[in-house]
């Protein structure tokens, strides 16, 4: 058996390497979004925006190929409460804005928002 290790790998023009026949998540982040934005893990996420209560917008370092046309999941919470709605506001190639709400509609900050993204990259 044969083991390959490797740093970075990209594809033969330099970008990113293209999956065949596997699906993985194309950009993972996981925030506190309560005071200033502190990132604690991510992957093809810049940084993230802090828009406004309960506002957010990860900016990704390589776009989705087009806007609308990848999966977007965002959940969010305090231990030991119950949160609601989450809400897209802007969906584009380079990132997505969503607004997080309590269950009585109200947006709000929270301290554990994590978030993925499926689909093609440019």
């Amino acid at each position: 058996m044969s083991t390959l290790k490797a740093d970075t790998i990209q594809s033969t023009g330099g970008g990113a390497a293209t999956l065949t026949k596997q699906q993985a998540s194309k950009m993972f982040v996981n925030f506190n979004g309560t005071s200033t934005v502190a990132v604690r893990s991510s992957l093809n996420v810049s940084s993230v925006t802090d828009v406004g209560t309960g506002r957010y917008r990860p900016l990704y370092t390589n776009s989705f190929d087009s806007a609308g046309d990848y999966s977007f999941h965002v959940t969010s919470g305090v231990l030991g409460a119950t949160w609601g709605l989450q809400q897209l506001s802007t969906f584009a190639a380079g990132s997505t804005e969503f607004i997080l709400y309590t269950p009585a509609g109200a947006a709000t900050d929270n301290s554990i928002v994590p978030c993925t993204a499926d689909g093609d990259l440019a």
